[in-house]
């Protein structure tokens, strides 16, 4: 019966931390197309992408900052993402 617990806290675990890389890999993905999207259509997206996702499965403080930059981005439009948002942003997009 322990052994059958501990399998499941470790799989259980596991399948945590892998939703956390999901969850980042799609705020980056939104951070960094809107970034492109509102302000420079030239903006290497995929380039920020990899950054984000790269910072995100490392730094649980980074990867808070993206999902709150995303959190505060996702229903506005560009001007008012940028005078409401550049706090939670300003460490994941120039």
């Amino acid at each position: 019966m322990q052994k059958l617990l501990a399998l499941f806290a470790v799989s259980t675990s596991l399948a945590l931390a892998g939703c956390g890389t999901i969850a980042a890999a799609v705020d980056c993905q939104a951070i960094c197309s809107r970034y492109s999207g509102c302000f420079d259509a030239n903006y290497d997206v995929s380039g920020c992408e990899s950054r984000c996702r790269s910072h995100s499965s490392g730094d649980t403080e980074y990867r808070q900052a993206a999902e709150e930059c995303n959190a505060c981005i996702s229903d506005r439009a560009c001007a008012s993402a940028t005078f409401n948002c550049g706090t939670q942003c300003a460490s994941i997009v120039p």
